[in-house]
């Protein structure tokens, strides 16, 4: 069963934005930013590729 967020469709936050950047240089996998920042997979990989940020996709 996935998991649910509470914080469906909101719009990103300035933090949160810097926060998904420092995890994607940093090397982190998909799964782990999605979870450090309560936001679904899909998500984050979204607003990674609005930034043109890549995300390791390891477990």
């Amino acid at each position: 069963m996935a998991e649910r967020f509470e914080r469906h469709r909101q719009p990103w936050r300035p933090d949160e934005i810097q926060k998904l950047h420092t995890l994607a240089k940093k090397g982190m996998p998909l799964k782990s930013i999605a979870k450090a920042l309560t936001r679904s997979e899909e998500s984050v990989k979204q607003r990674a590729k609005e930034d043109g940020l890549s995300i390791s996709k390891l477990h």
